[in-house]
């Protein structure tokens, strides 16, 4: 039998003791962790909060923007809602939807257009605002909705001889409402990818 090199180590013969130290020190912090929980969350509607309601108590739905009349021309190809985000934009309560939209082409990138969708009690949704006209030639990459502030990542092109494939400009901007309209607060410059 050969002999090991190395001495015995201490963790390699562990003892009942070293274990119900161990399951001592779990328990431990199991129960301090069940202590220091967050205390539950309570919430009051605010009296906008209220009216933003249906007859039955539930939130008033989103607009959905299926079935919505864009104001895109597209020879009788049909539109595309390529994404789509709802929140409270103008502040009365009742959420709005963004909707990014193009004509629904086979292939290639067409352009798109961003459209505020909003929707009075018992009526249609309906398009209140444009954001993005698809006669910008412009592509939406990332698009979100977050507090009132609409953000999107526009693609472009410096010159008819770059490739309708691969967009190489890029622009940051964003809308918020303010008083009666929808104002790009950022992004007015453009900058090449």
């Amino acid at each position: 039998m050969q002999t090991p090199a190395l001495p015995d180590l201490a963790h390699t013969a562990a003892k009942p003791v070293h274990w119900l130290a161990t399951a001592a020190a779990m328990a431990g912090v199991v129960a301090l962790a069940g202590l220091l929980q967050p205390r539950s969350a309570t919430a009051t509607a605010t009296a906008t909060e209220q009216r933003a309601t249906t007859s039955h108590g539930a939130p008033a739905p989103a607009p959905d923007p299926a079935g919505v009349e864009f104001p895109l021309e597209c020879g009788g190809a049909g539109t595309t809602v390529a994404k789509k985000a709802s929140g409270d934009l103008d502040g009365d309560g009742r959420p709005e939807t963004v909707a990014v939209v193009h004509c629904a082409a086979g292939s290639g990138t067409p352009p798109g257009g961003i459209y505020v969708l909003t929707r009075s009690s018992g009526a249609a949704p309906r398009v209140v605002a444009t954001l993005v006209d698809p006669a910008d030639r412009k592509t939406v990459g990332d698009f979100a909705v977050r507090d009132g502030l609409i953000s999107a990542t526009l693609l472009g092109y410096s010159s008819l001889d770059v490739p309708r494939c691969c967009p190489d400009q890029e622009e940051q901007a964003s809308w918020r409402w303010q008083g009666k309209a929808f104002v790009r607060t950022s992004g007015d410059l453009a900058r090449s990818v």
